[in-house]
Order: C-alpha cells, then structure tokens, then sequence
C-alpha cells in the first residue's frame, strides 16, 4: 500500500509564499506522475501542477508562473512551491500519484490546508 504524507500548510497572507511538500512510502519513480490538486468545500478537486515520470511538468492556467512543482527523488519527495497566493487559493491540497497500471486507482495523501487571509 502506498502512503502520501503532505506537509508545509498554514496560513499565509494575499502575495505570500508557501512551499508544499509530499512525501511517498516508496520511490517516486514507481509512478507514472506525481500531482498536486487543491478543494474548495462545494466544488470539485482541482488539478494544479504535474509532473511525470520523465520530467515534463504541467500547471493550472490560473497558476502558471507563480507556482513550481519540482521533485527529489533520493527523499521521495515532491514539493509545491506556491508564490503571490490569493485569498481564493484557500483550500485543502493533495498530494497524487499516478500508477502506470491504468487500472489502479490514483493514491491520495489526506491534504493540508492552505488558507490565504490577512
């Protein structure tokens, strides 16, 4: 089974910084790609950045250059770099992985908060 653990949410004003981190129970490279998705209570979960196996990273429109996803492979780790947050980036993101089985369910972390509020 695997595990996701995020870490690096709290509470952060309008144009702060905030990095997010997540770390899986085994190597990241088991995986077709790595996510981060974020959710607002009463809306659907949202994708905001990717990257796959071989590098290639893929970002929400609303969060090009102002948000990095990047990895490190000797931690087993993925981290979410989020740069001038708005307040309506408030929500609860998650960490996902992506098999290469296309008939394994994606795994989930349990997310961390991310409130932008002054």
């Amino acid at each position: 089974q695997v595990q996701l653990v995020e870490s690096g949410g709290g509470l952060v004003q309008p144009g702060g910084s905030l990095k997010l981190s997540c770390t899986a129970s085994r190597s990241i490279f088991n995986f077709a790609a790595m996510a981060w998705y974020r959710q607002v209570p009463g809306k659907q979960r949202e994708l905001v950045a990717l990257i796959n196996s071989a590098g290639t990273r893929t970002y929400a429109e609303s969060v090009k250059d102002r948000f990095t996803i990047s990895r490190d492979s000797a931690k087993n780790t993925v981290y979410l770099q989020m740069n001038s947050l708005k307040s309506t980036e408030t929500a609860v993101y998650y960490c996902n992985a992506k098999s290469f089985d296309l008939a394994q369910n994606d795994y989930w972390g349990p997310g961390t908060q991310v409130t932008v509020s002054s």
